[in-house]
């Protein structure tokens, strides 16, 4: 099953959930910021993305630009980071059994779906 990790308070996940809304009718939407992350999903995740943690970081956040910009930390830190601060996680991040993308703009999820038929 599809599912897309969203914020109702963020444009570009309200976004991404209208265009999958236009192409499925079967999906999940996972508010993350009322369901948070653990730390194995978050790491689960980043797998299927092909990123690391610090690569879904959102820099033009304030808690980022005040408490962790020009600080180095080890993949582990930034999971533990991103865990207790979900607003810093771009999205929205939609996901198949095998993949996920970041879904900004709303148009790259359709290379999701392509690759998942």
């Amino acid at each position: 099953m599809l599912r897309i990790y969203h914020n109702p308070q963020c444009k570009k996940s309200r976004a991404g959930v209208l265009y999958l809304q236009e192409y499925m009718d079967n999906f999940e939407v996972v508010e993350y910021m009322k369901i948070p992350f653990t730390e194995k999903e978050l790491e689960k995740l980043l797998i299927k993305l092909n990123k690391k943690p610090v690569e879904i970081v959102r820099t033009q956040e304030d808690y980022y630009k005040h408490n962790l910009k020009g600080k180095h930390f080890e993949d582990h830190e930034w999971v533990k980071i991103l865990v207790q601060n979900p607003k810093l996680i771009q999205r929205p991040i939609v996901e198949t059994r095998y993949k996920a993308i970041i879904g900004d703009p709303a148009e790259n999820i359709e290379t999701l779906l392509q690759s998942s038929k």
